[in-house]
């Protein structure tokens, strides 16, 4: 349970062990006064009694507090997944407690699903799964003859790991009338030219989402998609987080207000507009009129483009040499999203209205035709302070980097690449001297880009102590280390996940430090990440949030 709102009227002050602000001014403290769910103050207790009357509340003594942890690149749709069936390769733990096992044979993916389907009462409905990435099966790809085990009449669609790619069976082709000869870039053919039911990206999925419907993002948005998403976020210290890719539809919008509208919500959400969940095309209609509708706890007027797809996917594009040990049938050099020509025009748009960008890139050739359309645009129409960001920008080189700085453009950087697919980058996709700057943290900060850093959520989990562990240590599945003069300390890791992502969303003047006039979002710890060591970071215990001065413990604390 959360404390009651009514302890919001009074000036309380908290006390702990140590208080890490991220305000440089005062970058540590004791004790921190609210009042109305605001910040009166931080420092010692002394400091603080010049506000008047207290109730000094020492619930907090024995714990560490530091701002409430953002997630600057996050999808409802991980709240809407646990409606589906997962099939990842790691170990993954519900909204609800449940720890899924990994599953680690092809096998073992087939047994789940037929579970699955054997449970399942409706003949006509869609068995959906998620979580899958064939990387991590050496040898045999799935196909349909391995989703045909599960169903030769029913549907099946699993979605892979990283949303951009999915594998179906042949009922689902049929049912969404793919043929060899569809003609649409994504849709993948074997050696001898019949379909393995992989589709590749956007366009090829909307030919089974066109019959299906868009049912993984939409169930993200229902009221029960969103507190699953709030309950998976606020258990890993988080207070605010984005939905990187929202259609702002008028249902849309109805849902996230009536359900952020509540005092036991204990999340702050930022969605951001994507042309791509949008065929109508509806852009700044849909964006502009949004932001009237900000809230406490809703900050809409961002836009999100995605120009290309998944490394581990081989759907990103890269730069020369491209792709370093690709299987049969991977594309050549990945998929435009947004083609190169379009991208300018989509950017110019949002940037003249004063929005603020978000633009997926993942391969270092996406990055460059990224830049290429920001510095166009900016030189065409120049704007002070827009902090146009490049999300996941995972490949970025030193010169890229350089390039960002010149033109005050923001990175968020898909730290938790490095753990999960570090190895499948340093052997097969990328290669070890690519991969060893993968997600380069410390080359960003020399150069003067400001960074944030992000799970993806549902691609990874939500647990930013995670997060920014893979940037202190940058360390493998497998214990590899990749580019060990790109880690950066538990310090900056830290304000990558606080005031580094506050910044990025332009809402570092409300959030991500502990200082007078800010929200009072906290997450409060068991342990001080400052002192641990680093490879403990990720292992610290979260014993719940604060937002906006009401506490919300996690399961089986006490308030």
């Amino acid at each position: 349970m959360s404390q009651s709102i009514s302890d919001r009227a009074e000036i309380r002050i908290y006390r702990a062990l140590s208080i890490i602000t991220m305000n440089p001014a005062q970058p540590h403290a004791t004790h921190v006064a609210v009042k109305e769910g605001r910040i009166l103050g931080a420092g010692d207790l002394a400091s603080l009694q010049g506000w008047g009357n207290a109730v000094v509340d020492d619930r907090f003594a024995d714990k560490f507090i530091m701002p409430g942890l953002i997630e600057g690149h996050s999808h409802l749709l991980e709240g809407g997944m646990w409606s589906f069936v997962y099939v990842g390769f790691y170990d993954r733990r519900g909204p609800d407690g449940r720890l899924w096992k990994g599953l680690k044979t092809l096998d073992a993916v087939v047994q789940r699903l037929q579970e699955a389907e054997k449970a399942m009462t409706d003949p006509s409905k869609t068995l959906c799964a998620w979580g899958f990435d064939p990387i991590y099966f050496q040898g045999e790809r799935i196909s349909t003859r391995h989703l045909d085990q599960v169903s030769s009449s029913r549907p099946v669609v699993v979605l892979h790991a990283s949303v951009h790619l999915m594998n179906v069976n042949t009922a689902m082709l049929q049912m969404a009338g793919i043929t060899a000869d569809s003609g649409v870039d994504g849709v993948e053919r074997d050696a001898t030219g019949q379909l393995t039911g992989q589709l590749q990206e956007f366009a090829a999925m909307y030919l089974v989402f066109r019959k299906i419907g868009n049912v993984y993002f939409d169930e993200g948005q229902t009221t029960h998609g969103i507190w699953n998403f709030a309950r998976v976020a606020q258990l890993a210290g988080v207070t605010t987080a984005t939905d990187l890719v929202n259609d702002l539809s008028a249902k849309t919008l109805a849902s996230l207000e009536d359900t952020t509208g509540s005092d036991t919500f204990p999340l702050r959400l930022v969605p951001a507009y994507a042309p791509l969940r949008d065929p109508e095309g509806k852009g700044l209609d849909r964006v502009l009129p949004s932001i009237a509708r900000n809230t406490e706890k809703l900050s809409f007027g961002i836009v999100k483009l995605i120009v290309d797809g998944s490394i581990q996917g081989f759907t990103a594009r890269l730069r020369w040499p491209h792709y370093y040990q690709p299987p049969a049938g991977a594309q050549e050099n990945g998929i435009w999203v947004i083609p190169p020509q379009q991208l300018r025009e989509l950017i110019q748009t949002y940037h003249d209205a004063g929005l603020t960008v978000h633009i997926h890139t993942n391969g270092d050739e996406a990055t460059d035709v990224a830049l290429d359309a920001l510095e166009a645009v900016l030189a065409a129409s120049p704007r002070r302070d827009h902090r146009h960001t490049l999300q996941h920008c995972q490949m970025a080189s030193t010169a890229q980097f350089r390039r960002m700085a010149s033109l005050g453009v923001c990175a968020n950087l898909f730290a938790n690449h490095l753990y999960y697919w570090g190895d499948a980058h340093y052997e097969m996709t990328m290669g070890p001297e690519r991969a060893n700057r993968l997600n380069a943290a410390a080359t960003a900060l020399a150069s003067g880009v400001p960074i944030s850093l992000h799970s993806d959520a549902p691609v990874t989990p939500i647990a930013p102590l995670f997060t920014a562990w893979c940037a202190v240590n940058r360390m493998t599945a497998s214990g590899r280390i990749l580019g060990e003069e790109n880690r950066i300390s538990v310090q900056q890791a830290l304000h990558a996940m606080t005031l580094g992502a506050a910044y990025t969303l332009k809402l570092d003047d409300q959030i991500g430090s502990i200082e007078t006039g800010k929200q009072a979002d906290f997450a409060i710890l068991e342990e001080d990440p400052l002192a641990v060591d680093p490879l403990r970071l990720k292992d610290i215990r979260i014993w719940g949030t604060v937002l906006a001065g009401t506490v919300f413990p996690c399961p089986g604390t006490e308030a």
